[in-house]
């Protein structure tokens, strides 16, 4: 039992890891991209995860960990903000290789906006759910930034990408909140969240999860940009 978070992580990248060396894929090549763009992100989530866990807004059942900390979070919940946006950002990446999704700016600009205004609408409403508001207006702030601000292109194919990954996210948050185990690896208090499950995921592991994505997207793109526009055959070209 003190190896089911660690397990969860290793069989969550494994699979992705192998076929990162697929000749039609080639996700090796872009791993510094990925690890470059990861531990930027990783940093402002693991002090996210650190804050929460000191408030109590979450916390990790011992029985499930291997006992190893830092600060006060188990070696597996840093090891998860590797091994799942390395799984994510490499079916990202398969995806874009097979299908090109395109969205008119104007159905673009439409979206982003009635995404970040429900957002903003959900994470004011319970203002006082410490989860939902970070959850929300986090998410709602992020997009809006990228978008407007940074111009991104890729929406669409990551919107595509994270509706694919769904399922994966289901089966992973699942047994992490308590699916077919004595109790949750990872428990949540209600009174800093919505107390919507969708099993036993909280809801707004959805959004959190979308945001921790996203932001590891976007990082991955501009170093992948930079290694092209550094590659010699770029400049020989």
């Amino acid at each position: 039992m003190k190896y089911t978070y660690l397990f969860i992580n290793f069989f969550s990248v494994f699979v992705p890891f192998v076929f990162s060396f697929h000749p039609k894929l080639k996700f090796y090549k872009h791993f510094q991209s990925f690890f470059k763009a990861n531990v930027l992100v990783g940093i402002f989530y693991i002090l996210w995860d650190i804050l929460f866990t000191q408030m109590g807004v979450w916390g990790f059942n011992p029985d499930y960990v291997t006992g190893i900390y830092f600060i006060n979070l188990p070696i597996e919940e840093i090891l998860f903000f590797v091994c799942i946006p390395f799984s994510c950002v490499f079916t990202y990446h398969s995806l874009l290789l097979f299908f090109k999704i395109k969205w008119q700016p104007k159905t673009e600009k439409i979206v982003v906006i009635t995404m970040t205004t429900l957002f903003i609408v959900v994470g004011m409403y319970f203002y006082t759910k410490a989860y939902t508001v970070f959850a929300f207006i986090g998410l709602a702030l992020l997009m809006y930034i990228l978008k407007f601000r940074f111009k991104i292109t890729w929406l669409p194919q990551f919107l595509m990408t994270y509706l694919v990954l769904l399922l994966p996210f289901f089966i992973v948050n699942g047994l992490l909140t308590g699916t077919g185990l004595a109790s949750p690896v990872v428990w949540y208090n209600n009174a800093e969240n919505m107390e919507i499950r969708l099993l036993t995921i909280p809801l707004e592991d959805v959004f959190y999860g979308f945001g921790l994505l996203f932001l590891n997207v976007f990082f991955f793109e501009i170093f992948k940009k930079n290694e092209i526009n550094d590659s010699p055959i770029y400049h020989h070209r």
